[in-house]
Parts: structure tokens; sequence; C-alpha cells
């Protein structure tokens, strides 16, 4: 079995700036508010959080693995 992976760099889509944040691992985080430029940050459509859509890596509680 392969260890979870907790860590997770964000990118803004807006600013581009990047982030290494904990992620949930029990549920999914439905909003990230850019430390840089302050933009809220949403699940694209299809992904259940937004580490799904922004993350280097995908949440851990995701059915997209």
């Amino acid at each position: 079995m392969k260890p979870i992976i907790l860590k997770s760099i964000i990118t803004c889509p807006k600013c581009r700036f990047q982030k290494e944040e904990t992620m949930p691992d029990n549920a999914c985080q439905f909003f990230y508010e850019c430390e840089n430029c302050k933009t809220i940050l949403k699940p694209r459509q299809g992904d259940c959080c937004v580490f799904c859509s922004y993350g280097s890596i995908i949440c851990p509680v995701s059915t997209k693995k």
C-alpha cells in the first residue's frame, strides 16, 4: 500500500503564486484563498476539491486515482 501524501503545492491560476499546503486526509477542501492576490479558488467542474484542480498532488479522498 502506498503512503498517503498530504503535502501538495497549490498554484493560483490568476497570479501563478505557489505555496505548499497540507491537505485534509478525511474531507475535500472546496475553497482556498491565494495568499498573494487574495483570489478565492474553487474546484473546477468534475473535481472534488481545490487540490485536485490546482495542486501538484490530488487529494487523498479523490476518486480520480
